[in-house]
């Protein structure tokens, strides 16, 4: 790894709200997404490369975010890693058997940028997160672009469509897992997913 480039490594508890930053880390400043690790529990680390400035003005600026919708966040920055540090933090995905996932997500090659909003919802139990989906599906005109977990029962429902759409739908399913007294913990709308966080997404 070239001298000129450090890694910033930024925590953000839960799925969601670390897909939102990684959404806004990107389109901040000039910084590389190397992807998002698992701790096997509602933290995620988000590891990003560029520039020392870039870097932790981009960390800086997710975790304010991260912190603005009430998660927690922390991030810390190397400038100049060594090369094992770096292969270290640039590691292939390992797959978890008790989850049935792999532990991160990495960008994908030859991703087709999408125009299409994403709509996340994320909750604490997977009897809201279902049923809300359900409800999200039938309310307006969005598909369902994945579902993720990361353990502890936290479960992520992705959906795309139009802005408004996706709106929509995910006000329907914060709605619907409110009603049903589960654990929200995010329901949010990209409007234009930048394309480093697209390739990070299921296909």
């Amino acid at each position: 790894m070239g001298n000129s480039l450090s890694l910033a490594l930024l925590e953000v508890n839960n799925l969601a709200p670390s897909f939102v930053v990684t959404d806004a880390c990107s389109k901040m400043a000039k910084v590389r997404i190397l992807g998002i690790e698992s701790t096997d529990g509602a933290a995620q680390c988000i590891k990003l490369i560029g520039s020392l400035a870039d870097v932790r003005a981009a960390a800086e600026h997710g975790m304010a975010l991260a912190q603005k919708m009430g998660s927690s966040a922390a991030y810390t920055v190397m400038a100049a890693p060594l090369e094992v540090t770096f292969q270290l933090a640039n590691s292939k995905p390992a797959f978890s058997p008790l989850l049935g996932v792999y532990d991160s997500r990495i960008p994908k090659e030859n991703i087709m940028t999408s125009t299409q909003a994403l709509g996340l919802l994320e909750t604490q139990g997977l009897v809201a997160a279902l049923h809300a989906t359900d409800d999200m599906l039938k309310s307006s005109n969005v598909v369902l672009a994945g579902k993720e977990k990361i353990g502890a029962a936290y479960v992520t429902i992705m959906i795309r469509g139009d802005v408004a759409a996706v709106q929509t739908a995910i006000e329907v399913g914060r709605q619907t897992v409110e009603r049903l007294g589960g654990k929200l913990i995010l329901a949010d709308v990209i409007a234009r997913p930048h394309a480093d966080l697209a390739a990070l997404l299921p296909s």
